[in-house]
Order: structure tokens, then C-alpha cells, then sequence
């Protein structure tokens, strides 16, 4: 009798679980959508048209990276080596290891930026980074921290859509496509806890050996956080990092291993390969203290543009957290601080943000005089080539993992209240910091001249064409053009990171030619005096970059870098929308 009881009640509990995990799935699936309609609507602007349109506050890196995928496209179809190129900077050419192209994607997606251009590319790679980004940091909660499934979904979206991650989606797409470091971070926990050091090792020495391919300075970001927290986790708990040494110094070593013999060679080429430089000058970019309690650009509470010392380039407002935000971190410090997970995510925060303050505090643009300790941590080696603001992209995840934390902490104290005051706590704190759609406008007709072959009259096989001006980080327009005509011909200098002088010291752009620096101050002062000296410097500098033809596109200051290429070379022909000067040996 009890075995025939016994029997159905088993036959009628056993699905449960099934439609559980299916719930489950469906839940995942379901918020995973919603990451994706963020990331779109956040970009919604350049979907419009994606070869179209521009992402008007990144200045000219969006014609940089589209650049970057086409030629990387190029290289793939026609097995060249993707590490370097002369197509720009012409014919001393770029060291493209050095310059961030992200392999890692540019290389899968070249049948993409084949089929619909580098545009397409362009916006993929941006929505699918702020989408995967969060789908890693949730993916993270839910597997390797325990937490609830509306945890996990805050502190994601946190991590993906936090304002130094959008800011960065204007111009910089090795800081959106984050979505490797959540598997680093995860499989570094699964060692942690007595894994299993050469499995766990190897995936980590893949994912980190891949990770240089999307973005090299995003992983010494990652490993400059990952060290006080585990400084302050094994203080916090001594007996469980004593226990965890083991595993992960050994899988530490496989991965080392693993990902040394692939990364080898291209590191190699980076850092002693043609064209390579040895560190990235730039001057002090700490942030104000001001910033971190300001609301960015792109925050649903921020202004358009912010005045005085706040305001800052639009692609790197890497602080503004908004002051709501800041207040709920305080208030999670606190409250969580008898947690270890709470006290090494708060040292990650107070590490990552006096980092970012630079050589010299700095408050309400006033220098205190007060050395912040990024004075010395910039002479260690790779560290001088970081903008020191971009330190407090490690509070992102940290803070998006503490709002997970505070969110289940809150739930389980209160079962019945928690859930609302969850949501009202949330909605104060990161509402204001919800991000708009980027602006995107129509972009700038390209000339028939490079759109309908026009330009192959002019520039034979292996010989250059020379815009005028010569483009460069203050504007890579002809780098469009160079794309539009199916990178048919190379240019001479260009947007790009090159070794500047002796030292190898590295800068932007190449170390301008005399005719360069004659057209770029007709361009910003007016014609300057052209005699036979600069008339046979522009004739040296054109027999160096080997060239065949001067253009002179759509400019404002048109007519006055016409007169001046005309008093160095002569009258031009118009065609095809542009001015033209044969200069073919």
C-alpha cells in the first residue's frame, strides 16, 4: 500500500524540476534579451544606418575603427600579415599590434565587414560589447557567487551600461567589448575553490591569450584590481586563501603555459617589430575629485555639456558615477562591511579611484598639491602608457557585483518588504545614471572621385595618394575615403600610434613631413608664405611617400589649402567633386 502511494507521488514530483530549469532558462533568456534592447537602444542612433551615420562626440576614431576592421578584412582574404600594414603612413607603414585592432573580433567578423562594410562592423562590436559585457557579469553572479537571478540582472546591467562603459562606446570599443574578463574572473574563482588546476589553468591561459587580442590594457586594468582584492579577501580570511594558494598558483602556471607560446610572437612584434614604440606619452589625465559625484554626459540626469573642470572629453568621462551612485556605494560599504566578498570589493573601489586621481589631486580644478600615489605607480613598466582616469573603470564591476551582493542581503533580511525597497533603493540610485541614446549624425559625402574608381586614373598600383591635409587624430577623413575606394591605394601619415623620434617614444599619428605641417597651418591660420624652399621641400616629401596624385576634398578651409598646394605645384583639375594634382614621376 505505502509502495503504490509512494510510486505516483514520485511519478507526479519528478518534472518539477524540469519545468524549473526550463523557468530558469526562459528567466536567462529573458534578461539576456533585455541586456541586448538596451544595447540597442543605447545606439539606436547609429543603427539608423550603420554605414550612414557617425558617432559625433567620438571625434575621428569611428573612421579610425572602421579603418582597423577594413584592413584587417583585407589581410584575411588576401593572407597578409594582419600585424602590420603600409596603407597608412605610407610606405614606412603601421605597427597594428600596437594599435588595439581587436583581432579578436576584426578576424571573425571580416565576413561581416566584406558583406555590408566596415560601418555594420563597427556596430556590432559596440552593441554586442555593452550586451556581453552585462551577460558576463550576470553569468558571474549567478554561477560562481550564488546569486538570485534579479541580483544577478542589476549588478550586470551595472557592469555593462555603467557611464564609464558608455562614455567609452563613442570612440573605443576595446573598452565596451568586455565579456572575456567575467570568465577570466570566474575561472580564477574556480581555482580558488580547489579546482582543477590544468583544466581550469588551461581555459584561463586561452581566455587571457584572447583577451590581448580584444584589449590589452583592459586586462593590466583587470590584474591592477584583481591585486587588493585578493590582498584584502586574504586578510579577511586567512584559513580559505591558504587553502586556495595552491590551486591557483598551479593553475596560474598552466595558464602561463598555455597562453605564453600564443601570444609570444605577436607581443614580440608589438613591442620590437617594425615600427614598434616604446611607451605612450601623453600628460596628466588624472580626474578631479569633482567627477566622481558628477553625472555624465550620457546619463539620463547629466547636461549635455558640463562646465568648468568638469568639463571633460566625451570619450573619457571614466569617473561620473552621479552622486546616487555614489551614495549607494558608501551606504553598501558600510552596511556589508562584515562581509570579506564587501571589504576586497571596497578596496578594488577605494584602490581603482585614488589611482585615478593622477600624480597631483586635483579638486574643483584646483591642484591641493597633494601627490596622489599614481605618481609612482606610472614608473612601472606598461603603466606609463595608461591614462591614469581610466583606473576607475575597475569600480565598475566591483560596484556592479556589490549592488548584487546588497540586493540579495536586502531580500533575504526582509522577505516580504525586500523586493520594493529593493526596487526603490535601485530606482533613486541608478535611474539618474540610466544612459541615452548617443548622438549620431548623417555622415560627410564622400567625392565620386574615390566612390566611382575615379582615383585609379590617377594613383598607379603601389603608389600613394596624398590628401590634403594629411590626415591625422585631428581629422582621419580621408581614412574613409580610403575605405570607400576599396583601400586601393595607401596614404601617407595618418591616425594611428608610431614611435616619434630617437627614443621610439610613442605618439599619434607620424612625426609630420615639412609640406604636412605646411597644410595643416594653411588649414588653421590661412595661407601661409610658399617660397622655393617649401617648394622643394614638397617635392622631397612627395618623392618619400612615393605619390602619384595630391587630393583636395569637400574642407572648410578649402580655398585656402587649394591656394596653397597650387602656389607649391601648380594649377589642379577638378573632378569627380575634388581637386587634383598629378605629381607621377
Amino acid at each position: 500500500m505505502t509502495r503504490a502511494v509512494a510510486g505516483p507521488a514520485r511519478r507526479e514530483r519528478a518534472p518539477r524540476p524540469v519545468r524549473r530549469r526550463a523557468g530558469g532558462r526562459r528567466a536567462d533568456a529573458l534578461i539576456l534579451a533585455g541586456y541586448a534592447l538596451a544595447a540597442v537602444a543605447v545606439l539606436k542612433n547609429l543603427w539608423a544606418s550603420p554605414s550612414g551615420r557617425y558617432l559625433v562626440d567620438g571625434g575621428p576614431d569611428q573612421n579610425q575603427w572602421e579603418w582597423f576592421f577594413a584592413v584587417t578584412a583585407r589581410a584575411v582574404t588576401r593572407l597578409e600579415n594582419p600585424l602590420f600594414t603600409t596603407l597608412q603612413n605610407h610606405p614606412d607603414g603601421v605597427n597594428l599590434m600596437g594599435n588595439t585592432v581587436m583581432l579578436g573580433v576584426s578576424v571573425p567578423l571580416a565576413p561581416l565587414t566584406l558583406a555590408c562594410g566596415p560601418g555594420a562592423t563597427w556596430a556590432v562590436v559596440l552593441t554586442s560589447g555593452l550586451a556581453g559585457t552585462a551577460a558576463g557579469w550576470y553569468r558571474l553572479v549567478r554561477r560562481h557567487l550564488g546569486g538570485s537571478r534579479p541580483a544577478a540582472a542589476v549588478g550586470g546591467a551595472f557592469c555593462g551600461f555603467a557611464p564609464p562603459i558608455v562614455t567609452h562606446a563613442n570612440a573605443h570599443p576595446n573598452f565596451v567589448a568586455l565579456f572575456v574578463l567575467p570568465f577570466l574572473v570566474g575561472r580564477l574563482v574556480m581555482l580558488a575553490r580547489g579546482g582543477r588546476p590544468l583544466r581550469d589553468g588551461a581555459v584561463l591561459g586561452l581566455l587571457a591569450a584572447y583577451q590581448i587580442h580584444m584589449g590589452e590594457e583592459a586586462l593590466l586594468l583587470a590584474a591592477t584590481a584583481l591585486v587588493p582584492f585578493a590582498a584584502v579577501y586574504a586578510v579577511s580570511r586567512p584559513d580559505a586563501a591558504r587553502a586556495a594558494a595552491r590551486p591557483l598558483l598551479a593553475g596560474l602556471a598552466v595558464a602561463l603555459a598555455v597562453s605564453a607560446p600564443l601570444s609570444a610572437y605577436p607581443l614580440w612584434w608589438q613591442f620590437a617589430g617594425p615600427r614598434s614604440y616604446d611607451g605612450l606619452l601623453h600628460g596628466p589625465s588624472g580626474n578631479d575629485v569633482a567627477v566622481l559625484a558628477a553625472f555624465a554626459r550620457q546619463s539620463l540626469a547629466g547636461h549635455p555639456a558640463p562646465p568648468g573642470p568638469l568639463d571633460v572629453s566625451t570619450t573619457e568621462q571614466n569617473a561620473f558615477f552621479g552622486w546616487t551612485v555614489v551614495v549607494l556605494v558608501a551606504v553598501l560599504l558600510v552596511w556589508l562591511r562584515r562581509l570579506p566578498l564587501a571589504r576586497a570589493l571596497g578596496a578594488v573601489v577605494v584602490t581603482g579611484v585614488l589611482l585615478s586621481l593622477g600624480p597631483e589631486i586635483v579638486v574643483n580644478g584646483e591642484p591641493t598639491g597633494v601627490p596622489g600615489p599614481w605618481r609612482w605607480t606610472a614608473r612601472l613598466p606598461l603603466y606609463e602608457s595608461v591614462l591614469e582616469s581610466r583606473l576607475t573603470m575597475t569600480c565598475v564591476p566591483a560596484i556592479g557585483l556589490l549592488v548584487a551582493l546588497g540586493v540579495d542581503r536586502l531580500r533575504a533580511r526582509a522577505p516580504a518588504e525586500g523586493p520594493r525597497l529593493c526596487a526603490v533603493v535601485l530606482a533613486l540610485a541608478l535611474v539618474p545614471v540610466v544612459p541615452k541614446p548617443l548622438p549620431a549624425e548623417p555622415r560627410r559625402k564622400v567625392p565620386a572621385f574615390f566612390t566611382d574608381g575615379t582615383w585609379r586614373r590617377h594613383v598607379s598600383p603601389g603608389r600613394a595618394l596624398v590628401p590634403v591635409p594629411l590626415p591625422g587624430a585631428g581629422d582621419a577623413e580621408p581614412l574613409h575615403w580610403q575605405v570607400r575606394s576599396g583601400l586601393g591605394f595607401p596614404v601617407p601619415e595618418g591616425y594611428f600610434v608610431g614611435p616619434f623620434g630617437p627614443r621610439r617614444e610613442g605618439g599619434y599619428g607620424a612625426e609630420p613631413r615639412p609640406t604636412s605641417r605646411l597644410l595643416r597651418r594653411a588649414a588653421d591660420d590661412g595661407p601661409p608664405p610658399v617660397g622655393d624652399a617649401e617648394r622643394a621641400a614638397a617635392r622631397a616629401d612627395l618623392a618619400y611617400w612615393r605619390a602619384d596624385a595630391v587630393v583636395l576634398g569637400p574642407h572648410p578651409r578649402g580655398e585656402h589649402l587649394r591656394a596653397t598646394v597650387e602656389a607649391l605645384l601648380g594649377p589642379g583639375v577638378r573632378e569627380g567633386g575634388v581637386w587634383v594634382w598629378r605629381v607621377r614621376p
